[in-house]
């Protein structure tokens, strides 16, 4: 899992540097892990340093509530993504089954808008295995196993995305 982690982090170092933008979606303790890795890399994570376009698709609770009250649920993240999102941008989908329907969708969105996509999942990796560019499967079918290793994965980006972006 190590070479794919550094290689997840060279594409994040590239996407950002191209002046292109990185989104994360998740739900639950998932939309947590987003969210936190998104403040470490929009605000700081160790290194005093230019914020980075990072956002996670969670935090606008006004929009997530009117497009699931007009859409459905399901189509949260991908209207979101349509939204904001370009060609060149990439999206980190994380789902601890793979299966989550708001998280497929988003990943389909992301196929047709050309935007990048990495799933972090467990160990089956579901039906986004299937979607998603690239697939970052925890070896476990324990929840708050996943849910540990995948805020790990998102320290270890953000401080190698410090690193390659403004380490001299």
């Amino acid at each position: 899992m190590v070479p794919e982690i550094l290689g997840l982090s060279v594409q994040m170092t590239d996407t950002l540097k191209q002046g292109n933008k990185i989104f994360l979606c998740g739900n639950g303790g998932s939309a947590a892990d987003a969210q936190h890795i998104a403040a470490e890399l929009s605000g700081r994570y160790k290194q005093d340093r230019a914020p980075l376009p990072v956002e996670a698709l969670t935090v606008n609770s006004s929009a997530l509530t009117a497009i699931a009250n007009d859409y459905g649920f399901e189509q949260v993240y991908a209207r979101l993504l349509e939204a904001h999102g370009s060609h060149g941008d990439l999206v980190i989908c994380i789902s601890t089954s793979g299966n989550s329907p708001n998280i497929l969708a988003a990943a389909k969105a992301a196929k047709r808008l050309n935007i990048q996509s990495i799933a972090l999942t467990g160990k089956t990796g579901g039906d986004l295995a299937k979607i998603a560019n690239h697939t970052f499967k925890v070896p476990s079918t324990d929840t708050p196993i996943i849910q540990e290793s995948h805020i790990m994965i998102g320290h270890v980006l953000c401080d190698l995305i410090e690193q390659k972006m403004f380490s001299s």
